[in-house]
């Protein structure tokens, strides 16, 4: 008899445990998914919040950056950021392609030697590189070869054009804000059809 109590007590505190420890643990752990929500998740992965590029500070300083670095950029005929970057990608790929340029823009401009050379430039580069950080898990769907070719075009043209290619991307760091908001927060902007002079 006294065994069977201790067997009771031992159940019920178990049962207790379960209860307490267990299921609240099960229904908050994120569960792979399958099927049709996997992409909704994948293109969720791929927005950012509105919000992110309606601080006036932030575009103040980025637009301001690149209106004075533009003004010394003396290539008129080439441009890095501008509608030539979709050619051939899906509509659904363009806020990974920006994710990658915002990477690229950032290692290899604005965290260089020429962040000593303007103001602001560490700002810009700790709002784009944050931006970065929340499409960490924005990953392109279908083929990647156009998007990589692409890249690969972007990354020569600022390499043929040597120093000028870092102005000129810091010159174009109010398109690349401009392109990144519209490719990637729901309600687009004028981003993807803005022309430069």
């Amino acid at each position: 008899m006294a065994s069977l109590k201790t067997l009771t007590k031992s159940f019920a505190g178990w049962v207790i445990f379960c209860c307490c420890c267990c299921l609240p643990l099960l229904h908050s752990s994120p569960l792979p998914l399958r099927g049709p929500g996997l992409a909704s998740t994948a293109h969720h992965a791929c927005r950012l919040r509105k919000i992110n590029f309606q601080q006036p500070y932030i575009r103040n300083r980025t637009y301001t950056l690149a209106k004075m670095v533009e003004a010394s950029d003396q290539d008129t005929d080439n441009r890095l950021i501008g509608q030539q970057l979709y050619v051939n990608v899906k509509e659904n790929n363009r806020c990974y392609m920006m994710k990658r340029i915002v990477e690229i823009v950032v290692r290899d401009v604005l965290l260089t030697k020429v962040k000593d050379q303007y103001p602001y430039i560490e700002e810009v580069a700790q709002f784009f590189a944050s931006l970065n950080s929340e499409l960490s898990r924005c990953k392109f769907s279908g083929h990647r070869e156009h998007i990589e070719r692409n890249l690969e075009e972007l990354k020569s043209k600022m390499k043929q054009l040597g120093e000028n290619g870092k102005t000129k991307a810091i010159g174009e760091l109010d398109l690349l804000f401009d392109y990144t908001e519209d490719a990637c927060t729901d309600a687009p902007k004028k981003g993807g059809n803005k022309k430069k002079n």
